[in-house]
């Protein structure tokens, strides 16, 4: 069951031996494969002196569209200002309610509170981790004007669920496609990708995603030409002719550095997201057969869901015992996230108290993120899966 991953290893001059220490992912393994290329698309910049928008930037917004399926693609600085830029695209500001996911990235609601709007959270569902579709409905009010969903750890929400209770009430839809760059979701019999179900859908280039710059950058991508449009002209101060500002928007704009990169990684990232699925595969069954579902639940992959395994995020008891154990025996993980949104210190005004959202409450205390990028061996992950398995079966618990 584990010959494709031999082979993997072998084609890549990896061999099998496990590191002496685990990272939680492994930045120079990936750049290893792609390193020729990636320093004739630098040197070609280079030779270009050209390094704010132009025609790299443009390039890839074009090579997203297409892989995407979509007919506008706005490249930007990072994924927090994409999700700001959806926003203001949308018009939301002081006085409006945008409903969230209490259990995500920080950037999600800080992004609604920098426009003067609230924060609304709806609480998650314990085997996806993602947003509830009938809590959404609950949570929507005659203030409503947005619903961000989180697509989170690379797996998509139930977003068709989410999209009629919005009908008809002026309501927009933003997806958080941070963490699932390469997601899609079966629906009506077809495939469609993350971003593609909303209004807008808005990304993180961020170097350990799926697909990753080595910088910062975001983009957001839509359907309408005027949506796109306003998208563009925000991302620069608000101007659609140069120092001819129509509106105050922010100053957001890719570089063609990390344009010319993208270009690169994007020809690869089908190989890279298939390689975290059969990583995901091999890490349910070396947990199943060391006999942890007792202590451990792998994560769930919803039925017509592409999980692209952006991170390998388990639930366990007594979590942060083992991961103390695993770091001593030379395992990194990481807790993705310690504290909910709704508890965060900067929002207290928004009104909430512990206990307000059971379940992502509950799962700042139980989820662990095991190593998880394309590279890793079928060694390495033995040696993840039997230091659990220490863990358990020695009783170690506190």
């Amino acid at each position: 069951m584990f010959g494709r991953v031999w082979a993997i290893a072998r084609e890549r001059g990896l061999g099998m031996e496990s590191s002496p220490q685990i990272p939680s992912f492994d930045l120079k393994r990936n750049y290893a494969r792609v390193e020729g290329e990636v320093r004739e698309a630098i040197e070609r910049v280079l030779a270009s002196q050209q390094f704010i928008m132009g025609p790299e930037v443009s390039a890839f917004e074009k090579e997203a569209e297409a892989y995407l399926e979509t007919p506008h693609a706005v490249t930007c600085a990072s994924g927090t200002d994409a999700l700001m830029l959806a926003l203001m695209a949308a018009g939301i500001g002081q006085g409006d309610d945008v409903v969230t996911t209490p259990f995500t990235f920080f950037a999600t609601a800080s992004c609604i509170t920098r426009l003067g709007a609230r924060p609304v959270f709806a609480d998650v569902e314990p085997g996806s981790y993602n947003i509830s579709p009938a809590l959404v409905g609950e949570a929507i009010t005659k203030r409503t004007k947005a619903v961000i969903p989180a697509h989170l750890f690379g797996q998509l929400c139930r977003v068709e669920e989410i999209g009629p209770l919005l009908s008809g009430k002026g309501i927009t839809l933003v997806e958080d496609c941070a963490q699932s760059f390469g997601a899609h979701r079966m629906f009506d019999g077809r495939i469609k990708r993350a971003g593609s179900w909303g209004e807008f859908g808005c990304f993180s280039f961020f170097p350990t995603k799926n697909l990753g710059a080595y910088g910062d950058a975001g983009m957001t991508i839509c359907s309408g030409d005027s949506q796109a449009e306003r998208l563009r002209r925000l991302r620069v101060h608000g101007a659609a002719t140069t120092y001819i500002h129509e509106e105050i928007g922010i100053n957001s704009r890719l570089d063609a550095i990390q344009a010319a990169i993208l270009r690169v990684r994007l020809r690869h990232v089908e190989t890279w997201v298939e390689e975290r699925r059969e990583a995901a595969r091999i890490y349910g069954l070396l947990i199943d057969e060391e006999d942890l579902l007792e202590w451990v639940t792998p994560p769930a992959e919803e039925a017509g869901n592409r999980h692209t395994y952006h991170q390998y995020v388990v639930r366990a008891r007594d979590r942060d015992g083992l991961q103390r154990f695993m770091e001593e025996r030379g395992v990194t993980t990481r807790v993705y996230y310690p504290l909910a949104l709704h508890l965060q210190p900067c929002f207290v005004s928004a009104g909430y108290k512990k206990g307000d959202m059971p379940v992502a409450e509950r799962l700042t205390e139980e989820v662990l993120a095991l190593p998880m990028f394309p590279e890793i061996t079928h060694g390495e992950q033995e040696k993840v899966v039997a230091a659990m398995s220490e863990f358990y079966k020695g009783r170690h618990l506190t």
